[in-house]
């Protein structure tokens, strides 16, 4: 059976992002790799094994175009309120917490975090039925 490993971004500036990720989700880099076009940069914490893989491209000066098919990352949090107001308190970009709903059962409360680069976060409150551990 297949294990997931890591997801890649590609972003613009590697301190910007490092930093974003470290203040917004507790990642800090675990591995460095430096080629002569690019640079991977794994990010990680010990919450899990899955790691964020960062490519910084060198060179590259414009946004990447992130098109209509990226959905977003999802990650989940004790408490989807106070971590909202957190991140609120760091000044990072904040969709309301809402809470989904199908026919009087909770399927999730969440909100979406934005990085430097516009991808989008998911950030769920931990507990919904059997989902987001």
């Amino acid at each position: 059976m297949a294990k997931m490993i890591h997801s890649m971004l590609r972003v613009l500036d590697e301190a910007r992002s490092v930093a974003f990720y470290q203040i917004a989700l507790g990642l800090k880099p675990v591995d460095k790799v430096v080629f002569d076009s690019f640079t991977l940069i794994y990010l990680a914490n010990a919450e899990q094994t899955f790691e964020l893989e960062l490519t910084i491209n060198h060179g590259r000066t414009e946004p990447y175009d992130l098109g209509n098919g990226y959905g977003h990352l999802a990650v989940s949090v004790e408490d989807a309120a106070a971590e909202h107001a957190r991140l609120h308190k760091e000044g990072l970009t904040l969709t309301p917490v809402k809470t989904l709903e199908n026919n009087g059962r909770v399927i999730g409360t969440f909100f979406f975090l934005t990085d430097p680069d516009g991808y989008k976060i998911e950030v769920l409150q931990r507990g919904a039925p059997g989902r987001f551990v």
